[in-house]
């Protein structure tokens, strides 16, 4: 038995085995090892889980499968806007920006603001001149230019829908892959593109990270969840550390990362019955969609989710491994 742990996702929504060919699915699942096994390293050479959430979300931010980083959505005037989040559990410290757009890596930039600033949120053009000072890899926004995700920005403004990821399956891959054949049909909520870690270290500190590309289409600056503290990021070694992945409106209106931690802080419930509280009972009276990923002190995991699939995978204390992808495994 290990003292550490760590669990990831990319995102969540309506995920079908028939919508995913088997050449797609090797790629998600051959991404989500690759990251695991990066913050795996780091927590068994006694790294700490804010480094392995940081390492781990770089994985999947700079692989064109996700809506993250490199993979990133494009707005409606066809730009990237990028947020993320991190925060520890430890002393409860966190970092974010939003809004961004020639950050290689949004994650750095968040834990850059929450090491070494004395803010906790920056956005737009100064969270970028921040990241900048602070040594941060900025790139032209060429870096990002994805003609599959143009094709579907092109969809959506056909629709004048706000389309929150591509299509479960339906993605860019890495250049590995890149003979693989795509369709790039849209749905309004067919995937919900995030990218998120939370992990344990052997000191006992937990650390949560979540990283995005938004919605594409979207308009006027909107920011959903990913870069909000207690929404889709929130840590507290008291308690758990959670990422969420999901409609981000209803994500912020509940507080869901925060409002697991306080299930469990204030009414004794355990991580796995907050977090299925949450998500199977609030968020989804609310009318929202989406998941989370949750780790607590003990390396408890939870992995709810009220669609019909999200990319996910985990490491235990007792060292298991395991990539899922469909509800039903």
């Amino acid at each position: 038995m290990s003292n550490y742990a760590i669990v990831i996702h990319g995102g969540a929504g309506s995920i079908l085995r028939e919508n995913l060919s088997a050449e797609m699915e090797a790629a998600y699942r051959e991404k989500l090892t690759e990251a695991l096994k990066v913050g795996e390293a780091i927590l068994k050479n006694g790294g700490t889980s804010v480094d392995a959430v940081v390492e781990t979300i770089k994985i999947m931010e700079d692989s064109p499968l996700f809506n993250a980083g490199k993979g990133s959505v494009y707005t409606h005037d066809e730009k990237n806007e990028m947020d993320a989040s991190i925060m520890s559990g430890k002393d409860l410290t966190a970092g974010a920006v939003a809004g961004v757009d020639t950050i290689k890596n949004p994650i750095e930039a968040a834990r850059e603001v929450m090491q070494n600033s004395k803010h906790v949120m920056l956005s737009g053009s100064g969270a970028v001149e921040f990241a900048e000072e602070r040594g941060i890899t900025i790139v032209d926004a060429a870096y990002f230019y994805n003609e599959r995700r143009l094709q579907q920005l092109k969809k959506a403004k056909d629709k004048e829908n706000v389309i929150l990821d591509h299509d479960g399956g339906h993605g860019m891959v890495d250049p590995a892959h890149s003979e693989i054949e795509f369709d790039v049909t849209l749905k309004t909520d067919d995937k919900f593109g995030t990218v998120g870690c939370v992990a344990l270290d052997q000191h006992g500190n937990l650390a949560a990270g979540t990283s995005t590309g938004g919605m594409t289409n979207k308009r006027f600056g909107r920011i959903g969840d990913s870069p909000i503290i207690g929404a889709g990021t929130y840590a507290d070694d008291k308690t758990c550390a959670v990422s969420s992945t999901g409609h981000g409106e209803y994500f912020i209106r509940l507080a869901v990362a925060k409002e697991i931690s306080a299930q469990m802080e204030h009414g004794g419930k355990s991580l796995q019955e907050a977090a299925d509280n949450v998500i199977y009972t609030k968020l989804t009276e609310l009318g929202g969609t989406g998941g989370v990923i949750a780790i607590d002190a003990n390396g408890n995991i939870a992995m709810p989710f009220n669609t019909s699939g999200m990319y996910r995978g985990f490491i235990e204390t007792n060292g298991k491994m395991e990539v899922l992808i469909f509800k039903n495994n």
